[in-house]
């Protein structure tokens, strides 16, 4: 194995053990209040965990823009800048965070106005909301922290915080809710428990690994509020944001689209948008290496290891996305079977399976290219390149939904995925 294939799998395969660790979190919540005997308990899980993703899918650009400017730090052999790029991460990702406690009675209001659950619902989503909302600072501080060390070609880190979190929220929920007789709030602050042990492990392992480093990170001089470099982190997050928010407008109108034809399509598109799930999740730990070492390359001015390191994480996803392809074709429907034991839902997805079929092969140069963009701080090729596929998708599917109904949705999806690795390929001659 050549080295470069092994630096890609070194950031790589911790990632993806990291990501794959995420839905683990909401699925441990569900389980347990799914035995208190009322599935109200349920719902509200349900309403609050998807109010919390959205927040943090928001603001993910924490992440991936602390990854690019620190891995470029990190390339140029530059301790002082990796260290100032975690300081202003942090400060920002606080300074948010803070904002979010102040104004939770107006965001859960505005969430409720959007969701519509019923009043039992409403009542204990709203309980586990002003619960939750106080992990913001760990949430988002976690965010800085992850995408500060992926720059610093460390993803085993974030692996182990991950791991950290799961077991501290198993542990704290069981006991809160069946030791101590607490309901929905129980489960609330289990996972609240589990999010500031998270940020502490990080933060302690922060100190541990890279003390020297970071030794004077409460010292915040006037080299951490410098001008420019400030503009930059915001004109990179920026980017990020706005292309964000289309990421959002596309996949709730996916799901709002297929909600509107009825329980059986939602059913299916629901199931069928799993084998989407599964496969960003190896993809995504492939995207990381690419933010990671493209990153580094373009700080060291290394333009032979920035093209090897393109060429060889195409390789890696070309072969993710061929046995993800054969998996689906042989094992997809029984996949299926899994999630679900309703045989009129199973039924009818094999009208649109083979549209989840494509999926590998329409999305994954846009994974591996995000990966790279983040690396390169190329953000606005990302902005540009998902402004066109959002347009298309919307325009495919409001021109073509009369005539194919849910077929509609799904070519829009899938050309979506695929001009966004088009039009990135197209701009990357700019990196």
């Amino acid at each position: 194995m050549k080295p470069i294939d092994r630096q890609i799998l070194h950031i790589a395969l911790p990632a993806i053990l990291s990501n794959i660790t995420v839905p683990l979190l909401g699925l441990v919540d569900v389980a347990i209040v799914g035995h208190l005997g009322a599935t109200a308990y349920i719902g509200a899980i349900a309403v609050g965990g998807m109010m919390f993703n959205l927040i943090y899918w928001i603001f993910g650009f924490l992440r991936m823009g602390t990854t690019g400017l620190t891995s470029q730090a990190y390339g140029a052999n530059s301790q002082e800048e990796t260290r100032l790029w975690l300081q202003r991460s942090l400060s920002i990702a606080l300074g948010i965070a803070l904002l979010l406690i102040l104004l939770q009675a107006p965001i859960c209001c505005i969430a409720f106005s959007l969701i519509h659950p019923t009043s039992e619902v409403q009542s204990l989503a709203t309980t586990y909301f002003h619960i939750c909302i106080w992990g913001a600072p760990a949430m988002l501080g976690l965010y800085s922290l992850t995408g500060w060390f992926i720059g610093m070609q460390n993803s085993k880190i974030p692996m182990w915080i991950a791991i950290c979190q799961n077991v501290v929220n198993i542990v704290a929920s069981l006991c809160l809710v069946y030791l101590c007789g607490m309901k929905v709030e129980g489960v609330a602050l289990g996972t609240l428990i589990a999010q500031y042990a998270g940020f502490g492990m990080g933060v302690v392992l922060l100190f541990k690994q890279y003390g020297k480093q970071c030794g004077n990170l409460l010292h915040l001089g006037k080299s951490v509020w410098a001008k420019a470099a400030l503009m930059r982190f915001f004109q990179v997050n920026r980017d990020i944001f706005l292309r964000t928010l289309c990421l959002v407008a596309v996949t709730l109108f996916f799901t709002s689209s297929g909600a509107s034809q009825g329980e059986v399509i939602l059913a299916v598109n629901t199931l069928l948008m799993q084998l989407f799930t599964l496969y960003s999740y190896i993809m995504d730990g492939f995207a990381f290496a690419g933010e990671a070492l493209s990153g580094r390359y373009l700080g060291e001015g290394n333009r032979t290891g920035l093209q090897q390191t393109i060429r060889h994480l195409f390789g890696w996803g070309g072969i993710v996305t061929l046995l993800f392809t054969l998996l689906y074709i042989i094992g997809g429907e029984g996949f299926l079977g899994l999630l679900t034991n309703e045989q009129s839902v199973i039924a009818a997805s094999a009208e649109y399976f083979p549209w989840a079929i494509a999926i590998p092969v329409a999305g994954m140069a846009a994974f591996v290219w995000d990966g790279i963009y983040i690396g390169c701080t190329y953000t606005r090729g990302m902005l540009l390149s998902m402004l066109c596929a959002a347009t298309a998708y919307f325009l495919l599917y409001f021109l073509l939904k009369n005539d194919l109904g849910n077929h509609a949705l799904w070519l829009a999806f899938i050309s979506y995925l695929l001009i966004r690795g088009i039009v990135q390929t197209l701009l990357s001659r700019r990196l």
